[in-house]
């Protein structure tokens, strides 16, 4: 795996659907910054909506060519990932769908976009980081030689030894060029071996350690709007106003030392914490993936067996009055078994709900 601590800039090179992403950011705490990127736009979009449903929020979601990304995150990253795409022969016994694919665009094919992805990656990855390459296929050519190629490119990586699971399989120095004996420490993995389909793992470290750089702006933002500073006041975090923007009327808390991405497509850069609308200010629902209950003061939790949780995540306005008191009003967190599902506006003993409409089950 991946080494991520606390604090890392850490970039998913290829992170659709974002099962990959939302590990990673549960490794970095909050901390830090993810940055996850899909060319697709369309599969992007998914990845963002589990991002958000996982409450991560120190994120940037792209959606670009890796290329593209290397003038605005040259030697910026601590850790990279690239589940890079590949012939997929290791998913034959799986899907047969992608023999059909396969005999389309085989190895070679993906050979020149994985030697591409990685020599771009290793220039937005700084001395002394790491990176994780992978691919679900057997081809010598997507795997071993395109590990090779990296180093003939950029001789200041190595090759890192990995924990071994028991089934793993060395890799075949055999195959290339060089037969370089370094490429032993890369990983197999054959479905007659172990359970699973095929597999290849590369774990690398870049040489040369240097000081990580900073490159945000600081002191970007001024004094917050009144009808934000009055919803903060109900949470019990302590958010550093520097790191929040407000652009139109969409407010975000930044990632700390995130460069200017103008001219990079992006779906989402940092947390969108919800919208300035007529002197008021409605969170969104990220936000209420993002806080814990003993961040907000004004919960109503339910317990799960309660026939209003499914309720509220239909979209229904729901009767509070043996949670709420009269007096009560104003955004609530609404949560099941001390766990966040989103907001609602309570008065009179009742819960406007606000959960994202794109998220609410639907009837049958």
């Amino acid at each position: 795996r991946l080494p991520v601590d606390p604090g890392d800039r850490v970039l998913d090179v290829c992170a659709a659907p974002g099962g990959k992403a939302t590990e990673l950011g549960a490794k970095l705490r909050g901390t830090g910054v993810l940055a996850a990127n899909d060319l697709s736009s369309s599969r992007a979009k998914g990845l963002l909506k589990n991002l958000e449903l996982f409450g991560i929020g120190n994120v940037l979601v792209l959606s670009e060519e890796p290329g593209k990304l290397v003038p605005y995150f040259r030697e910026y990253f601590d850790k990279i990932l690239i589940d890079a795409p590949c012939s997929g022969e290791g998913m034959f016994r799986k899907d047969r769908k992608m023999v059909r694919a396969w005999e389309e665009h085989g190895p070679e094919f993906f050979s020149r976009i994985q030697k591409s992805i990685v020599s771009q990656a290793a220039q937005m990855l700084r001395p002394g980081g790491m990176m994780l390459y992978s691919t679900c296929t057997f081809s010598p050519l997507e795997n071993e030689q395109t590990i090779e190629y990296l180093l003939d490119q950029y001789p200041e990586f190595e090759i890192c030894e990995m924990e071994g699971y028991e089934g793993f399989s060395e890799g075949m120095p055999e195959v290339t060029r060089e037969k370089d004996e370094n490429l032993k420490k890369t990983v197999r993995i054959f479905p007659h071996r172990m359970k699973g389909e095929g597999h290849f793992i590369a774990l690398l470290k870049k040489g040369e350690v240097k000081k990580r750089q900073g490159t945000s702006d600081k002191g970007r933002a001024g004094k917050i709007p009144e009808e934000l500073e009055e919803f903060l006041e109900g949470v019990d975090r302590a958010f550093d106003l520097s790191r929040i923007q407000i652009r139109g009327d969409r407010v975000y808390y930044m990632p700390e030392d995130v460069p200017d991405l103008k001219g990079v497509r992006f779906l989402r850069t940092g947390l969108l914490m919800g919208e300035l609308k007529k002197k008021r200010f409605e969170p969104s629902q990220a936000l209420a993936m993002n806080l814990k209950k003993d961040e907000y003061r004004h919960i109503l939790d339910l317990p799960s067996e309660d026939v209003r949780v499914v309720r509220y995540l239909k979209g229904e306005t729901l009767d509070v009055e043996d949670l709420a008191a009269p007096k009560d009003k104003g955004w609530y967190l609404v949560c099941v078994d001390g766990y966040p599902l989103g907001f609602g506006k309570l008065g009179n003993q009742t819960l406007k709900n606000k959960y994202l409409p794109g998220w609410r089950w639907q009837s049958l």
